[in-house]
């Protein structure tokens, strides 16, 4: 909201003038309704540049920022980030593709993926993300069957005549040094195509 407003107004100017709290939360608490998207205050919209900061924020942010948290708090409530502590849900994405998508200015246009936003693009051109750990982009399904998998050859392995059969494929490819007889062969088939593709360029 800072950001927003300052660049309205020049930094200096509003330094000048000291943010008056009580005149934005001046109000009984039971006077403030969540707006609806778009919805602004009855009556003329002030001078963004002229109006104080409790009507800059009541015209022209507040109809926007508080419906885009009521939305954020409905899809954390759908991705369960309630009942974990962690999930692959991101607040700050959500809330920056649904501000975007909600740009009154934008009313005419397409939906926009986040990773597909102008400025988000050229943000993690410079700053890429890491990858998202496979632990929170697994369902609890899909990991209970890795791990029931997992599990489940771990134990296989662990059987004495599986142990016995590792053990004598081991040996085998130790003495017959198989790990060479598959480059060779690999080095023969190689130059066997080499030598059909010449063919078919001359």
């Amino acid at each position: 909201i800072g950001y927003i407003y300052f660049e309205q107004v020049p930094l200096e100017a509003a330094m000048l003038q000291p943010l008056a709290m009580e005149e934005l939360f001046s109000a009984p608490a039971n006077q403030y309704v969540l707006p609806i998207l778009g919805e602004t205050p009855s009556g003329e919209p002030p001078d963004p540049k002229k109006c104080s900061p409790r009507e800059y924020l009541e015209f022209y942010i507040f109809p926007v920022l508080l419906p885009g948290l009521a939305a954020l708090l409905h899809e954390a409530e759908k991705e369960k980030c309630f009942e974990g502590k962690r999930t692959k849900f991101i607040p700050s994405d959500f809330l920056t593709e649904w501000l975007y998508n909600k740009n009154p200015k934008r009313k005419d246009e397409s939906f926009t993926e986040l990773f597909s936003i102008p400025f988000v693009k050229d943000w993690l051109k410079d700053r890429p993300r890491p990858p998202t750990p496979l632990s929170v982009l697994l369902s609890e399904e899909e990991a209970s069957i890795l791990i029931q998998s997992f599990w489940r050859g771990y134990r296989v392995r662990c059987d004495s005549e599986i142990q016995e059969l590792r053990q004598w494929q081991k040996k085998l490819r130790e003495e017959r040094h198989i790990t060479e007889v598959v480059k060779k062969f690999w080095t023969k088939q190689e130059a066997k195509g080499l030598d059909t593709y010449q063919l078919l360029i001359m």
